[in-house]
């Protein structure tokens, strides 16, 4: 059935199925074959277009992956690196591959620096009056004591008096160092006793009584003092260390209760004492740790 001129015509979609397909000029049986072959080139430069692009989208998204892979795997200055630097896909780790472990591991703890002044197996530092007792004079707090003379002797008996004697002897006490310090008027001598073990010197310690004095130290412009008056003594022990103090006035006076300077005296040098034994144990300790 044919139309006439202005009637509706339906139009020839290359993309949609079974549109109607142009004649040549509308009679005869014969295709148009220049139309169909201009047809067939359209579809072919579309499908190439399309193709391009997909494959332009395509290395765009791989281009990305490696960037982002690279910046979350290794940071730092790595993601201001050309995209010509960085590695390829296959390169870059899995995200599959397994984190490298490691054993758990803890600091050694501490080394006890009393342990190092405990025996005599480990405290083998040097020692001596100086060394314990070093410079010409010592600050506690805003006293400051000025140092007289020194006396060191394995013969631990002839420089104590009393019952201390028989104690230092019977815990195997095999040294015995002095020194006096002096204050306006108020002269205190320490005594340190040293034996093999913690246990001698704090058995040394529990035997002592009223009665165990260290001998006072004079010489060096210290009269004679403690020998015959009333004075005020101490007994303490840390370590393989038992150390005891006599602290009396310069001029022979007796020692009362009311005479803070002397307590005060006598308890300074029992501190510096005990401070003294335990810096040597701190450093040994340190040494031991660092080598």
């Amino acid at each position: 059935m044919s139309y006439g001129q202005g009637g509706p015509q339906s139009q020839w979609d290359p993309w949609k199925p079974n549109s109607q397909q142009p004649w040549n000029g509308g009679s005869g049986d014969s295709p148009d074959w220049a139309a169909l072959a201009e047809a067939s080139e359209t579809r072919a430069r579309r499908r190439r277009l399309f193709l391009i692009g997909g494959g332009v989208v395509a290395t765009l998204a791989v281009g990305t992956a490696v960037a982002m892979a690279v910046v979350s795997a290794s940071g730092g200055d790595e993601a201001n690196k050309p995209t010509s630097s960085l590695p390829a896909t296959a390169d870059l780790p899995s995200e599959s591959a397994t984190a490298p472990s490691f054993a758990p591991t803890s600091a050694p703890p501490p080394l006890d620096p009393k342990e190092f002044v405990s025996s005599k197996d480990k405290d083998t530092a040097s020692n001596s009056p100086d060394i314990l007792f070093p410079g010409t004079q010592l600050t506690m707090g805003s006293t400051v004591y000025k140092k007289g003379p020194k006396a060191d002797t394995t013969d631990c008996a002839s420089a104590v008096q009393g019952t201390l004697p028989k104690v230092l002897k019977d815990n195997g006490c095999t040294r015995l160092m002095r020194v006096t310090y002096t204050k306006d008027g108020v002269a205190v001598t320490v005594g340190v006793a040293v034996f093999d073990t913690e246990a001698q010197a704090t058995k040394a310690k529990g035997q002592a009584d009223s009665k165990s004095i260290v001998k006072s130290l004079a010489g060096k412009g210290v009269s004679a003092f403690c020998d015959g008056a009333v004075c005020r003594s101490t007994t303490n022990s840390y370590g393989r260390y038992a150390y005891f103090t006599i602290a009396g006035f310069a001029n022979g006076k007796d020692v009362t209760t009311k005479d803070t300077a002397v307590f005060s005296g006598g308890d300074d040098l029992a501190e510096f004492t005990f401070r003294q034994i335990r810096r040597r144990g701190e450093a040994q300790a340190s040494a031991a740790a660092n080598s």
